[in-house]
Formats: C-alpha cells, sequence, structure tokens
C-alpha cells in the first residue's frame, strides 16, 4: 500500500514538474514535453575517440566479437573504423585523431563519446533549424570538409549530420 501511494505521489509530481524544452534536444525522465521537429532525424551510430586505433579494434573484434563494416580515413589525416555487433542494426564507430588535426584533444577521464550521428533529409537545413533552437554550431556546412557537420548539443555532446541519398 505505501509503494502504492509513493509511486502515485511520484507520478503527480513528474506531471506537476513537466516543463516545455527546445525541440529535437530533450530527455522524457527531465520532464520536458516532447516538440515535433519539422525535420526527420535518423539515429545512425555512435562515435568514441580511442587512442590506440590497433588496441581498440582488437579488443573490439576479439573479444566483444563486433565486426569491422567500414572504415576510411578523413580530410585532416584522422582514421575511422566501423564496426558491427551479431544481430544489431547500430554500428560503433572508433575515431582516432592525430596531433594538428582540429578534432585532437589531449585525453581526459570522461572525453571518449566523441559524437552522435543522424541522417538527415537536409544537412543545411537541419544545422540551421538546430542552431536556431537551442544548439551551437561546431563546424557548419560552409566551413565542413565532406561530412563534417557538426551542432553541439546543450550539454556540449557533438552531433555529426549525414546527407541522406
Amino acid at each position: 500500500m505505501r509503494m502504492r501511494a509513493l509511486l502515485s505521489a511520484g507520478r503527480k509530481l513528474a506531471a506537476d514538474s513537466i516543463q516545455d524544452c527546445p525541440p529535437l534536444f530533450y530527455v522524457v525522465d527531465t520532464g520536458c514535453r516532447r516538440r515535433a521537429s519539422s525535420l526527420k532525424y535518423r539515429y545512425h551510430y555512435t562515435g568514441i575517440r580511442v587512442r590506440n586505433l590497433r588496441k581498440s579494434l582488437d579488443f573490439y573484434t576479439k573479444v566483444v566479437g563486433m565486426k569491422v563494416v567500414k572504415k576510411g580515413t578523413m580530410p585532416h589525416g584522422g582514421v575511422w573504423v566501423q564496426l558491427r555487433g551479431k544481430g544489431s542494426d547500430q554500428t560503433l564507430e572508433l575515431n582516432w585523431y592525430p596531433k594538428g588535426s582540429k578534432f585532437y584533444s589531449e585525453y581526459a577521464p570522461g572525453e571518449e563519446l566523441d559524437h552522435l550521428a543522424f541522417v538527415v533529409k537536409d544537412v543545411k537545413k537541419a544545422h540551421k533549424e538546430l542552431t536556431s533552437k537551442g544548439g551551437k554550431s561546431a563546424i557548419s556546412p560552409s566551413e565542413s570538409e565532406g561530412t563534417e557537420v557538426y551542432v553541439k548539443d546543450p550539454d556540449g555532446i557533438w552531433i555529426e549530420l549525414l546527407q541522406s541519398n
């Protein structure tokens, strides 16, 4: 009985604290109400920074059992490798940046999350929408080299915008 009362009180408290949040940038648990975006954003992958690409690649392929699905180099000299686990549609992207790259930084604990990637129909419109509604431009379409268009969310997490085909 006491548990029911606590749950009921918690639901009322959560409902009383619902507030509006900028579109796209919301978390249900924070009590923000969802507002529809005029563009569709399809979550594509998560990228993490790695200090030693070979060591990380060995760990994720030999220990975790993931398979390499794509790999390549970046215009500034970095290297990326996308991995997928059996039975999953999501990919993990390992990103290694050389010193001197605009993305390189000395590593500190907690900085391994590199970025989240979303596929959109129009990168320029998505960049404009996100920056007008709470995001901050990290690399605008006019500054990008290839596909490198990024916006930072309100917490500073980088979001890559990829053009759909």
